[in-house]
Parts: C-alpha cells; sequence; structure tokens
C-alpha cells in the first residue's frame, strides 16, 4: 500500500506537466503567462504615480545633488588656460600660462562670457569677479610678455590664491561647494583648512537650525499632546466638532497667519500693549519678540502646531480606555497608569509627529525670512539667498545636500533607536 501511495504521490507532478487547457496550451505555461499578465496590469496602474514621483521628487533631487559638484562657468570658457594646467599638474604658473590666461580672457569678453568666468572664480576668491571683467576689456590688446602685462593691470593676477582656485575651477567637476559649505578652504599650502572663526557662517547657521528645530518640535510636543488626549477621550460628536479648530489654520494662508504675528509680537503690537496696560512692563521697556529667535520660534510653533497634534490624535484614538481602567483596578494610581500604561501606547505617533514637526521646521524659510532677522535665519534662508540673490546654484545645492544628508541620518537613527514600523501618521 505505501508502494502504491508513493508512486501516486510521485506521479502527481508529473501528470500537472502533462494537463492542458482547453485550447490545447500546457496549464503550467497558462499559469505562469496569466501571472505575468498580472504582474504587467499591477505595473500599469502604478506607472502614472511611478511617473510623477521620478519628474518631481528623484528628478529634482538628483540635479541638486549633480549641480552640488558640477560648475563649468571657468572650464568651459577659459580652454587654452584650461590644457595649459591638464599638462601642467604641478607646474607654477610661467609665461605660456600668463599667455594662454591672455588669450582666453580675449576669448571671453568677445564671447561676452568673461562675467560667467569672473563670477565662478569669485565663489572661491571674492572680489575676483571684477578683476576679470576689467581686464577682459583690455585683454585684446595685451602683448608678450604676458606676464608682466597682466601683473601691471592689477598685481592680483600674481597671486597663489587665485591661480589655486582657477586651477580647481579648471575642472567642471569640483567637491570645492561642499568645502565651503563646512566653513572650510583650500590653502595652496596647508590644503583644507578651517577659515577664521569671524568668517564661519553656514556651520553656525546649520546648528542654529537644527537647535531652533528641535525647540519648536519639543514645544509642539507638550501642547499638542494634551489637545489630542482630549480630542481623543471626549465623545465623537464633540472631538469632531473641536477637530474644525486644529484644521482651521490649514484653510488660512501661510503668510496671513505669519503677518499675524507680526502685528501681535512688535514692540507696537497686540501683545507688548496689553502687557504694558497691564503693568507688567514699562512702556519704555517693551519686550522685543520680532526680528529675533523668539519671532521665529513663536510663529512657526503655531504654524507646526496641527502636524504634531493629528498624528497624536490618530493614535490614541485607538488606544482602548478599558487599559487605564485596568491598570488603576490593579492598584495603579491616575500618574502611573498615565505614565505606564497610556504613554508607551501614544510612542508611535510621538515619533510620527515630532519627526515631521522637526523636518517641516527644518525647510521652513518663508516665516523665518519675516520674523526672524538676522538672529532668527534658518539655514533654508541661506539656500534661498543663494538661489536668488547671489544666484550661486551650486552653493545652494551643496547646502541643501547636507540638509537632506541630515534629514536621512536623523531618519536612520530613528529608525535604528525606536523603529521606523512603530511610527505611524494616520
Amino acid at each position: 500500500m505505501a508502494d502504491i501511495a508513493d508512486t501516486g504521490m510521485a506521479s502527481a507532478p508529473a501528470r500537472a506537466e502533462t494537463l492542458k487547457t482547453a485550447d490545447g496550451t500546457p496549464l503550467k505555461a497558462a499559469l505562469a503567462h496569466a501571472a505575468k499578465r498580472a504582474r504587467r496590469r499591477a505595473f500599469l496602474l502604478v506607472a502614472p504615480l511611478l511617473a510623477f514621483v521620478v519628474l518631481t521628487f528623484v528628478a529634482p533631487i538628483g540635479q541638486m545633488l549633480y549641480r552640488s559638484v558640477a560648475n563649468d562657468g571657468f572650464s568651459a570658457n577659459m580652454p587654452n588656460l584650461v590644457r595649459w594646467f591638464a599638462e601642467n599638474p604641478e607646474t607654477e604658473p610661467d609665461e605660456s600660462a600668463y599667455a594662454a590666461l591672455a588669450a582666453d580672457l580675449a576669448l571671453a569678453a568677445e564671447a561676452r562670457t568673461i562675467g560667467v568666468v569672473g563670477t565662478r572664480i569669485n565663489y572661491d576668491v571674492s572680489g575676483t569677479r571684477s578683476l576679470f571683467t576689467s581686464a577682459g576689456r583690455r585683454a585684446g590688446r595685451l602683448e608678450a610678455p604676458y606676464r608682466e602685462a597682466l601683473l601691471e593691470l592689477d598685481e592680483e593676477w600674481g597671486s597663489p590664491a587665485l591661480w589655486s582656485a582657477m586651477r580647481a575651477a579648471s575642472a567642471a567637476h569640483t567637491p570645492n561647494f561642499y568645502i565651503a559649505a563646512l566653513d572650510r578652504q583650500v590653502d595652496p599650502e596647508e590644503g583644507i583648512v578651517s577659515v577664521p572663526d569671524d568668517q564661519r557662517i553656514y556651520m553656525p547657521l546649520f546648528w542654529r537650525t537644527m537647535m531652533i528645530s528641535a525647540v519648536i518640535a519639543g514645544i509642539c510636543l507638550l501642547l499638542g499632546f494634551p489637545v489630542a488626549h482630549l480630542l481623543a477621550t471626549l465623545p465623537m460628536r464633540i472631538s469632531n466638532l473641536l477637530m474644525i479648530l486644529v484644521l482651521l489654520p490649514f484653510w488660512t494662508s501661510l503668510l496671513v497667519r505669519t503677518t499675524s504675528w507680526m502685528v501681535l509680537l512688535q514692540s507696537e503690537g497686540v501683545v507688548n500693549d496689553v502687557l504694558v496696560s497691564f503693568g507688567v512692563v514699562a512702556d519704555d521697556a517693551r519686550i522685543q519678540m520680532m526680528y529675533n529667535q523668539t519671532g521665529t520660534i513663536v510663529a512657526m510653533t503655531h504654524i507646526l502646531l496641527p502636524f504634531m497634534i493629528l498624528p497624536l490624535y490618530s493614535v490614541m484614538r485607538t488606544i482602548p480606555p478599558s487599559y487605564v481602567r485596568a491598570a488603576r483596578s490593579l492598584g495603579a494610581n491616575n500618574w502611573t497608569a498615565f505614565w505606564r500604561v497610556y504613554v508607551p501606547q501614544t510612542v508611535p505617533g510621538i515619533g510620527a509627529g515630532v519627526l515631521l514637526v522637526f523636518i517641516l521646521a527644518v525647510g521652513y524659510y518663508i516665516t523665518p525670512a519675516l520674523v526672524g532677522g538676522s538672529s532668527g535665519q534658518l539655514f533654508s534662508n541661506m539656500i534661498a539667498f543663494h538661489m536668488t540673490r547671489s544666484l550661486n546654484w551650486s552653493m545652494a545645492a551643496a547646502l541643501a545636500a547636507l540638509l537632506l544628508g541630515a534629514i536621512l541620518l536623523l531618519y536612520w537613527l530613528y529608525d535604528r533607536l525606536i523603529g521606523i514600523d512603530n511610527m505611524k501618521f494616520g
């Protein structure tokens, strides 16, 4: 009997291989074709969303990362000098180098790209744009020896720092923008060194941004937790009505909310007038709450508070009240039941809210630009400055890449310490 059963079981796969559909197609091939068709149909369904994500998210980030290391403003317009740098990687500039420089200055001036060349070098050595533009206007009249001729125009043409910057810019791809974003500079003799303390801009601003964002996230948690708890424990009818007040800021323009805080917090504003009228502060000692970190923190806390309340509420609403009642019935007091039973179940909402508010705060620039002043500006304001005013897009891209890297690092740390699977947004 065992031999018969074994023979029957062994022959079952073989019989499956011989089964066919009504049109004579082998059953196994038909099943594989059906599975392939289902996968193709599923891909076609998500293809529009995938294309949208690639075009609006992946491609811009990729372009930003490429722009942070690529700038051909110098290398594309100074071919003779670029060739000399390639052929003489360790040689000090000689007469042939100055001849190549003079020829390229004349070509760039004729092609009207001398401003682009000067701007590129000005990123590394400030004040050199005018040096290039003025030399470009007279480069066509220069005669050998070109070194003496260029030095006669301006002694700066003999500066080692200038030649070091031109050598670095002769490559279309360079890490110099990241070096500058880290408040470092390339010294011809010592290599990469720190800039003087009074010239450090980006790293102090970066750490200020992180600190202010963490403070805003903490304040939003302290204010949002009791509000979310109240909404989660009230009857649904009352809770839905109060939820309208939480969502109301989303129906108001961000610019309107920011300017409203400007009216409230300025020296002659409503808050100071109330404090003066109650005698809390003297009229000549009004509190300065605008154009500093205080204004930035207050305005951004108000704007980002709903982003903390909603994740907390969505998690708290699912916590059965019987858990806390059971803890009380077993002898725990109100505080112990709340802290050891209720709060641990809200950790997914706390993590989601803190992470969301922190990331949004790091990237804000409209509100800090309006109410922050010089001490309330954030890292994103410097990125916007390079994008819109200095037009140094490579520097803006390098700063943005550093900010993106910091956010990804925090995201990774959160996943390692708490677990991203425990985070719930709703």
